[in-house]
């Protein structure tokens, strides 16, 4: 019995053994298969494997299982799953393999799980083992203040975004359009390109979607882009040129043999499509990930994020200016920007201020948006919006509804298997705006045009003309202001204004900039004279006043003053008409400052018809562009009320310019002023704005 006994006894180890064996030839093979997807970047289909192999491996091999749990952990911890990494993490330190980065690794991730007490500890053994490193310290100093943090809050409001979300990944939102009624974003939903899952998250390969709203301000349904920008591999965290004709977007490629890099890409709009993206260039290092682009307010600047040798560490947010020739120059934000964490998704609001998300300041946990705003005295001040902007999970990718600090943002807060889903936000905060149009008296805007902002405070800047002629500028309390729009061909025309102390509410302010055509005859409207006389009516004041304004804005200029009658009534009576009302406007204009020798009336009567502009046509569509309001082509209109405005149109006042040094030299043909050089700024290239 005893020897039965010992027989079945050793068969059982025998088995045992065997199973052991072949469970650990199982967990070889897992973690060969995970050794594979990690060199590649696929770290979802890596952290499977691991843990593949970890379940094969005996409790027994503790060390052996320790090693594993390393490999799993940071596989979960960059695909995401924080809630597996903390407790592979866990397992590294029940079975004694834990290192000074582990105990770092597993605080990080107990702060996006909200877990501040126990984060604190880990931060503190990690401080201990690691007395240099930066990330433990600022690590310990968030982990202690969080709560409070939190507690206090702050006015932000946010509200996810179902309309918008799916149940995957979706994130980076960016608003176009001037009237903010478009939003592209990206996604990971079932509709996305593709058929295959990410090896790196799990999920299809993000695609950009877009909404937009309805007649009711709803958001409709996303769809994807249409127009070859999306693909079968992942597109991503999008902005737009300040034009809207260009998106820069980040593509990243995969390939079954070696980790491939991400890289910004740059696509075209045509006919309301966008097209295929075409690579862009900044740097010729191949080995180095490039995403995450941003457009300047100024359009001078693409900002990124990178992880290129001669950054701080990780991640880092840097530059490169956008010229005609291309990009160059590239340059590293630095500190107090840019720490040993990560720093990445940067976008500006329109005022300037830089917003961006980092692991490495100390925040609420994850990645946490930080706002850099130059002081007048040049330097960096960084900030943390609070709570509930920012949360324990990982908070990025702000895009602005215009001058004001309300928009979306994206965050995987909340969600057990870490997507990331959009956010809309709101902090009421009292501004002023100035939106001003620039465009040709008489005619279309100017998209081409230069506006020049100085401010009493030290403002000097040139600020951008979008294509429709207009542009937005954000203005400081109590400050005075001088804005002058230029253009090549046409006269400039400035515009004052002081923005109010401590105001009460929000205010626009509606500015307008008339540009005068410098070769070709300018209107001027609204000037009216009494019936068969040239007298002028109290009514033609505000326009006769403007023409004031142009001229002591442009003192070098002389101008003919020209009047105009219809065809009713002899020539010789109408061309006496005109030249009496010329000369009336030319005496307002003396009475009102401006030298007699700058004006030179001319009364034209019937000599000089009208010819059509394009702009009129708009207001008048029987008429085309190009036709002479003669008077064979006004009686050969049927309708009489047609011809009473033909006749309504002839009748006018119009300034031409004649010469544009008036005053400049002297009697020997000398500049009697010659001009100064511009002062450059510290540490820029560009001039200061100088209006005299």
């Amino acid at each position: 019995m005893k020897i039965l006994f010992r027989h079945i006894l050793s068969l059982i180890l025998t088995l045992t053994a065997l199973v052991s064996i072949l469970a650990s030839c199982g967990a070889d093979l897992y973690l060969k298969r995970g050794e594979a997807h990690l060199a590649l970047g696929e770290y979802y289909d890596a952290a499977n494997d691991f843990r593949q192999a970890y379940q094969k491996t005996s409790p027994k091999e503790r060390a052996r299982r320790g090693q594993i749990a390393r490999k799993m952990a940071y596989c979960y911890d960059k695909s995401l799953q924080t809630g597996r990494a903390i407790a592979a993490y866990r397992n590294v330190v029940r079975y004694h393999q834990d290192a000074g980065a582990d105990r770092l690794a597993l605080a990080r991730q107990l702060m996006k799980e909200g877990s501040y007490k126990e984060a604190a500890n880990e931060f503190a053994v990690a401080a201990d083992s690691l007395p240099q490193d930066t990330l433990a310290k600022t690590g310990l100093q968030a982990a202690l203040t969080a709560q409070k943090i939190k507690e206090t809050g702050s006015r932000y409001t946010v509200k996810r975004m179902d309309v918008l979300n799916s149940r995957r990944a979706d994130y980076s939102p960016m608003l176009f359009g001037d009237r903010f009624e478009e939003i592209y974003f990206t996604s990971t939903r079932n509709e996305a390109q593709g058929d295959e899952l990410s090896g790196i998250t799990g999920t299809k390969p993000g695609d950009i979607f877009y909404s937009k709203k309805d007649d009711k301000g709803q958001w409709t349904k996303p769809t994807p882009v249409d127009g070859g920008l999306n693909t079968a591999y992942d597109e991503g965290a999008c902005c737009f040129s300040t034009d809207g004709r260009e998106m820069y977007l980040t593509l990243c490629v995969t390939d079954p043999s070696s980790p491939r890099f991400a890289q910004i890409v740059k696509s075209t709009r045509s006919d309301a499509a966008w097209g295929k993206a075409t690579t862009v260039e900044l740097t010729r290092d191949t080995l180095s990930s490039y995403a995450h682009p941003a457009i300047s307010p100024d359009g001078q600047w693409l900002y990124f994020t990178s992880d290129m040798p001669g950054g701080i560490g990780g991640l880092d947010i840097w530059r490169v200016r956008i010229t005609p020739a291309g990009f160059g120059g590239v340059e590293n934000l630095g500190r107090p920007i840019n720490t040993e964490g990560d720093e990445a998704f940067p976008t500006f609001r329109p005022n300037g201020d830089l917003y961006f998300s980092s692991n490495g300041h100390p925040g609420l946990g994850g990645y946490d948006i930080f706002i850099a705003h130059i002081g007048k005295n040049g330097k960096v001040q960084l900030s943390h919006p609070g709570f509930p902007l920012n949360s324990q999970g990982d908070d990025f990718g702000m895009t602005f509804e215009g001058e004001y600090n309300r928009g979306f943002f994206s965050s995987n807060r909340g969600d057990a298997r870490g997507w990331d889903h959009i956010y809309s936000f709101d902090n009421p905060e009292i501004i002023q705006t100035v939106k001003g149009w620039v465009y040709e008296m008489d005619g279309y805007e100017l998209p081409t045009a230069q506006v020049y902002c100085v401010g009493d405070d030290g403002t000097n800047e040139k600020i951008t003309i979008k294509s429709d002629g207009s542009f937005t500028k954000t203005l400081s309390p109590g400050v005075s202001y001088l804005f002058m729009a230029s253009c090549k061909g046409y006269l400039n025309h400035k515009e004052e204004l002081k923005a109010l102390n401590n105001p009460t509410e929000s205010r626009d302010t509606t500015l307008q900039f008339a540009l005068a055509n410098i070769s070709a005859p300018t209107l001027i409207d609204n000037i009216f004279y009494d019936f068969d006389k040239a007298t002028l009516r109290d009514s033609s004041k505000t326009a006769l006043d403007h023409l004031v304004t142009i001229l002591k804005e442009n003192p070098n200029i002389t101008i003919e003053l020209a009047a105009h009658c219809d065809y009713k009534g002899s020539t010789e009576y109408n061309k006496q008409l005109s030249q009496r009302r010329a000369e009336s406007v030319v005496a307002y204009l003396i009475a009102h400052g401006i030298s007699a020798d700058r004006l030179t009336p001319k009364g034209y009567g019937k000599e000089r018809p009208r010819t059509v502009k394009r702009k009129l046509t708009e207001k008048y569509q029987w008429l085309k562009e190009g036709d002479v309001l003669s008077e064979d082509f006004i009686k050969r209109i049927k309708d009489p009320k047609r011809q009473e405005i033909c006749n309504q149109l002839n009748r006018r006042t119009e300034f031409t310019v004649l010469r544009t040094t008036y005053g400049m030299f002297d009697k020997e043909g000398r500049l009697i002023k010659e001009p100064k050089p511009k002062p450059k700024t510290k540490g820029n290239n560009d001039d200061y704005i100088i209006v005299d």
